[in-house]
């Protein structure tokens, strides 16, 4: 998920994040923990939360092959 495709309003992120948990079959448990971790501290610390479960697949594997 493109997070600057999104309006940044905090509410608009965290409901496009749960959309795209729930279609790549996430449980309502770990959505609902990240939203949580979301919400502990300040916007940044919620777009960075947000922002670590959403790296793109090509992304995460080509990071994982240059460890």
């Amino acid at each position: 998920m493109d997070l600057t495709t999104i309006d940044s309003n905090i509410f608009a992120i965290f409901g496009a994040f749960s959309r795209q948990a729930r279609r790549e079959k996430w449980t309502q448990q770990d959505i609902d923990a990240v939203l949580e971790e979301a919400k502990k501290h300040d916007y940044n610390h919620a777009i960075a939360t947000i922002s670590e479960y959403c790296l793109p697949e090509d992304d995460s594997n080509s990071k994982n092959e240059e460890d």
